[in-house]
């Protein structure tokens, strides 16, 4: 391999992790080299053939591999091939893409004893920095305590992916709706107000409130105003006014919100226009309770929607459940017992609630469905809940996303504080970063849902413990 000329130019050498988080992840360097050490390439073949979902993504990172090396020689492949061009990056130049043969480098260059896979590339990424000592060589790694070993056997620079990390700390993600301190209409100057039907739009200027996305909510501190973003330009903001007495008065199922941002939340769900609606917040806020009840409400009250389908995250679903008898939605009972729970909840003061449940989930066509099977669906008129989203990725979350067909809403739920994934993180999650990737589309809303409304007990352990 030739030298890099100064310390600008960097060296990224992959771990297998990065590769199964995102595929095609070495696209994402820009004008840098980036290094898969033979190990890397060992470990995606292993885990190709494995019955689990992580093996779709090994496959797509070998056949990625394979295109750009397609028509490389072995000396063209150890010096480097140019990688394509990423559409999304706004440099120009690229870097290129190395295979390097780490069984040749001594185990003692590390120190780290054991031929452990994780060993054999941290001792190549020592090597390449002891190799080339004018460039930076960085390891990339989503493993946490990789990255420690990494530094203790000298490697200066060690990184987590976060490529796909949009913002730096969880307390900058959106909540959907802004707080005006004060009064609201004592702050704004010129406005314009018209009727449309049962609706009223107010056309603010734009200075009037700083950073405003589509159907973000707006609250002041008069407990009496609230309003949506309908739509805005460089010179106004077209907001449409609610009132916080007429978000308190939404119904779902029988069900009312107990505070304004279940309020806001149930704006949004029984909002047909609206096709994508995020709730984050702790447990017991009542994320799924909401979502259940709108649902049921615009499929069997008002005829909207034809069935709900309820999906969540099963990591183990092929190693356990799989072996079990029973239909897909049989298997996937464990895993939903929170809709369930929910559905008895809904229907407690009837004279049987398992009999009303059941009665309602065979009216209103509820559907239980393991995300592992979404992939190559169309749903068409249906309601959708994605529950526990904070433990997907960015890229299963896309999946789930364009399965959705014509007259299909998508109700995402899932709380940042609670992800059991090994290599995510509240900011690395896939519910991040869909909050912000849709926060400015006209057809999706987020809230917040700050504030446990499910017992004394349920708050005072979100608060203390």
């Amino acid at each position: 391999m030739e030298k890099a000329s100064n310390l600008d130019s960097k060296m990224y050498v992959l771990d297998t992790n990065v590769l199964l988080h995102e595929p095609l992840a070495y696209l994402s360097f820009q004008e840098h080299d980036v290094v898969i050490p033979m190990t890397v390439l060992e470990e995606l073949d292993h885990i190709k053939d494995r019955k689990h979902d992580v093996s779709r993504d090994a496959r797509v990172a070998i056949r990625g591999l394979d295109e750009v090396l397609k028509d490389a020689s072995p000396e063209q492949m150890l010096q480097g091939v140019a990688l394509p061009s990423n559409k999304k990056a706004k440099v120009q130049s690229r870097g290129r893409l190395i295979i390097v043969n780490d069984h040749l480098f001594a185990d003692s260059i590390s120190g780290l004893p054991g031929n452990e896979n994780d060993h054999r590339i941290i001792n190549c990424a020592v090597h390449l920095q002891k190799q080339h000592s004018d460039s930076k060589v960085v390891l990339v790694t989503k493993d946490i305590n990789m990255r420690l070993k990494a530094k203790g056997a000298g490697l200066k620079f060690v990184e987590d992916y976060r490529t796909d990390q949009l913002i730096d700390d969880i307390a900058l993600l959106t909540s959907g709706y802004k707080k005006i301190e004060g009064d609201f209409w004592q702050q704004v100057g010129e406005c314009e107000t018209e009727q449309q039907g049962r609706d009223t739009y107010h056309h603010v200027a734009k200075n009037t409130i700083s950073d405003v996305f589509c159907n973000e909510y707006i609250l002041d501190s008069s407990d009496h105003f609230a309003a949506r973003v309908k739509s805005y330009d460089d010179k106004q903001i077209t907001l449409k006014d609610i009132s916080v007495e007429r978000l308190m008065s939404h119904t779902a199922w029988g069900v009312k919100p107990k505070n304004v941002y279940q309020g806001m939340a149930l704006d949004a769900l029984l909002d047909p226009s609206i096709e994508l609606v995020i709730l984050t917040g702790p447990a017991g806020c009542g994320k799924t309770l909401l979502a259940l009840a709108s649902a049921l409400e615009m499929i069997i009250e008002k005829g909207i929607y034809d069935k709900v389908i309820v999906t969540r995250n099963t990591p183990e679903i092929a190693e356990s459940i799989g072996f079990l008898p029973g239909t897909e939605e049989e298997k996937m009972a464990p895993w939903l017992a929170a809709i369930t729970d929910t559905l008895e909840v809904l229907h407690r003061g009837d004279e049987n609630p398992i009999s009303s449940r059941n009665y309602i989930m065979e009216k209103a066509n509820v559907q239980f469905k393991s995300v592992n099977f979404m992939r190559g669906r169309s749903i068409q008129n249906a309601v959708v809940i994605l529950d526990e989203s904070q433990n997907l990725t960015a890229s299963q979350l896309k999946t789930i996303i364009t399965r959705c067909g014509e007259g299909t809403k998508l109700i995402c739920s899932g709380n940042l504080a609670q992800i059991d994934s090994n290599y995510l993180t509240p900011v690395t999650s896939g519910l991040t970063y869909i909050v912000e990737r849709f926060k400015d589309f006209e057809g999706s809303a987020t809230v917040n849902l700050n504030g446990v409304v499910r017992s004394r007990l349920a708050s005072f352990a979100e608060e203390n413990l």
